[in-house]
This record gives C-alpha cells, sequence and structure tokens, in this order.
C-alpha cells in the first residue's frame, strides 16, 4: 500500500506522540524507578513514598505490595501503624496547651499528677544485693518527659504483653510508681512512659480524654480523616501487611504487631497509646509536616505560635550528650522528624522546602532493604528540593 504524505506526517506525529508519552511516564516516576530493584529482589514487600512542599504534594509513589503473599498492591490510600511517629504528634498536642497558658514546660509533673510526689530515684543496689532509692535531685518535668531526659524507663513492668492494653490512666500511675533510671537530665533514654505521660496531663488539665482532644484539636481540623487508634472495618481493607526477613534472610513473609492487642478495632482490650499507637496514611502525615513547614499554620488556622514550634523543633537534650533530640521530634541535620517502630519516617527540612513521608511494615530486612529509604530521600531532594 502507498503512504500518502499525509499518512507519512501521522505516522510521525504518532511515534513522536508516544514517544513523548513513553518518556512522560519515565520521568514523571524516578521515585517508584529507584525502588522498584528492592521490591524485585524481595528486600522490600512496598512502600507509599510521599514528597510535599509547604503548600502542596509534590509526588506519591506506592510500590510493591501491601501484602507480598496474596499480591495484594499497594495503594497510595495504604494504612500503617506509625507507630513512634504518633510522639510528635502528641508533643504537638502538649505545646498547643503551653500556648494557651495551661501548663509551662519547666513545670514539675507532679503538678498537675499527685501521684508522681515523692518518686524515687533507682541509684543502684546495696551489699545485700537490694536496690537503693532515693529522691532525684528534682522532681521530674513537662520538658524532660517529652525530650527523653526524664530518667522515667521506656516502659512499666505492668504494660505486658501488648504497650495498649491499658487505660492511659493506668499506665501512668504505674510509671509514677516506678523508679527513675537516672537523674532527670543527666542522660537520654528513649521512653514511651514518658510520651505518655505527658499525654495524660491533657487529659487531667482539659477534662477531655486524650484521644477526643486530638481528634478535636488536630485531625479533624488538619483533615487528618484515617489518622486512629483503631481502624475501622474499612481501613482494614487498606491496612498493610507488616513483613519480616524470612529464616534464610533471603526473602520475605509476613508477620503481625507484636506491641499491639487484636483485633485492632477492638475497643474493649485497646486502649489509646499516645507514644506509638497511632494508624495513618501518607496523605495525612504530609498534612501534619505541612502545618510544622508552614511554623505552624495550615490554611490560614493557627495551630502553634513561633516559640511553640521553635521549642518542639530545636535541640532540647543537654549539650554534653550526643543524642539531639526536641519536644517528641529529633532533630538535626538541617531538619526535623521521628520514624516508628516498623520503619516509617517522616521528616521536615526547612531549608530544602521539603518533606518526605516514609511508610513501610518492616520488622527488619533482608538484603539492602533498609537502604530504600535513603534511596527515596535521595532521589526526592534531587528532583524536588529548593536550589539555593
Amino acid at each position: 500500500m502507498k503512504l500518502t504524505s499525509r499518512d507519512t506526517i501521522n505516522s510521525l506525529l504518532l511515534t513522536f506522540t508516544l514517544a513523548a508519552v513513553s518518556f512522560t511516564a519515565r520521568a514523571a516516576s524516578p521515585i517508584a524507578d529507584a525502588l522498584k530493584p528492592f521490591v524485585e529482589k524481595e528486600e522490600l514487600a512496598g512502600a507509599v513514598a510521599l514528597v510535599a512542599s509547604k503548600d502542596k504534594v509534590l509526588a506519591v509513589e506506592a510500590v510493591g505490595f501491601a501484602d507480598r503473599a496474596t499480591k495484594r498492591p499497594m495503594t497510595p490510600d495504604a494504612l500503617f501503624w506509625i507507630a513512634s511517629q504518633s510522639k510528635p504528634i502528641t508533643a504537638v498536642a502538649v505545646l498547643m496547651l503551653v500556648d494557651e497558658g495551661k501548663l509551662n514546660l519547666d513545670d514539675a509533673v507532679e503538678k498537675y499528677l499527685p501521684e508522681f510526689k515523692g518518686q524515687q530515684l533507682d541509684a543502684g543496689k546495696g551489699p545485700d544485693g537490694k536496690p537503693i532509692l532515693k529522691a532525684p535531685a528534682h522532681p521530674i518535668t513537662v520538658r524532660e518527659v517529652l525530650s527523653h531526659t526524664s530518667g522515667l524507663p521506656f516502659s512499666s513492668a505492668v504494660e505486658k504483653p501488648t504497650l495498649d492494653g491499658l487505660p492511659l490512666r493506668d499506665a501512668v500511675a504505674s510509671y509514677a510508681k516506678t523508679p527513675l533510671i537516672f537523674e532527670p537530665s543527666s542522660k537520654y533514654a528513649y521512653s514511651n512512659a514518658g510520651i505518655n505521660t505527658a499525654a495524660r496531663l491533657i487529659e487531667v488539665i482539659t477534662g477531655q480524654s486524650y484521644e477526643a482532644f486530638m481528634d478535636a484539636r488536630l485531625f479533624h481540623p488538619l483533615g487528618m480523616k484515617d489518622t486512629t487508634f483503631w481502624p475501622t472495618k474499612e481501613q482494614l481493607t487498606r491496612l498493610a501487611t507488616p513483613h519480616k526477613p524470612n529464616a534464610a534472610k533471603t526473602g520475605l513473609e509476613t508477620t503481625t504487631i507484636s506491641q499491639l492487642h487484636y483485633p485492632l478495632d477492638e475497643r474493649a482490650k485497646r486502649y489509646p497509646m499516645p507514644a506509638g499507637g497511632l494508624f495513618s496514611t501518607a496523605a495525612d502525615v504530609a498534612k501534619f509536616c505541612q502545618m510544622l513547614l508552614n511554623g505552624g499554620t495550615l490554611n490560614g488556622k493557627r495551630y502553634l505560635s513561633a516559640a511553640a514550634f521553635k521549642a518542639l523543633t530545636t535541640r532540647q537534650t543537654p549539650a554534653n550528650l550526643k543524642e539531639s533530640y526536641g519536644l517528641g521530634f529529633s532533630v538535626g541535620g538541617g531538619g526535623f522528624g521521628h520514624g516508628g517502630a516498623l520503619a516509617t519516617n517522616m521528616n521536615i527540612d526547612p531549608t530544602r522546602g521539603l518533606i518526605t513521608v516514609w511508610l513501610v511494615q518492616h520488622a527488619g530486612f533482608p538484603g539492602e532493604g533498609n537502604k530504600a529509604q535513603g534511596v527515596f530521600r535521595k532521589t526526592a531532594e534531587e528532583q524536588f528540593a529548593k536550589k539555593p
């Protein structure tokens, strides 16, 4: 068949169009392209990787599987247990009350929670092998419980077998009876107990339950519609399954969240755990981060004063300690953020004007799977970071 000039032109146009579409598709997904090798080598089950600026989402990529065993694909709206990413969210809520003049960071916790009066310090063991208890140099403060410098342990002996099995009031009462493991502000020790104690202050000061305060003052106003301690039946259909390395460490197998009680939508036996109990999505976490990148405001509403924002995101740990922690936030390297037990992470970088949200559910990685987050961050910064 003889081609006319018009046929030739149309053919060329189609070729150029397909080439352009193909190039655009490749160029539009450098993050996905960078992460796919980890999925293909079974070093990463799946992930949702989101990049945002202070006012918009720049990219969101869902790669791999929400459940590798059933081949359920990862989706952008997948729900994740964000674990200790709950800590900075709780800290923001406490600083809102500081802004309102309802407490001060250097107030003693016992001012609001009298059960902490007379709390003892573990000063080692005597010749008979029994613990030596004494009064600490000063009662623990709000600032110290938010910065992991109070001397409270990670948890108390009664928080077993899971960390969500006690009402907040009862969990915090058990911390008051537990001796401090060091003098307040002399060391750093990562402490769920400290953050939970800070959250209990919210309940005592406001008269609201912790979860009701969070819904009313943060989650609902910010539009964090999928952030909850108790996933609904519908949300559970979007829940990413936790994975861990198989016995040979050559691939992955599914697992459960050992720190939480099942079923996850059970309200009778599961209680809000402010230090690590939240479930959320990449979109919801991004909204929280955007509020912070905007210095405490979002969509015309102010959540934090400039002073509160600075306190949260500035190092609070003593200068002689190696750990750099603010109030509920890890700080350093020009940014601030927090990770979670199953390798989730969020980072806010004011210098680059960039937010990165990394959501996975991994209790360890085979091979080089633990490098995937770094590859995502590097790719996001190369593509979207503000140029100096």
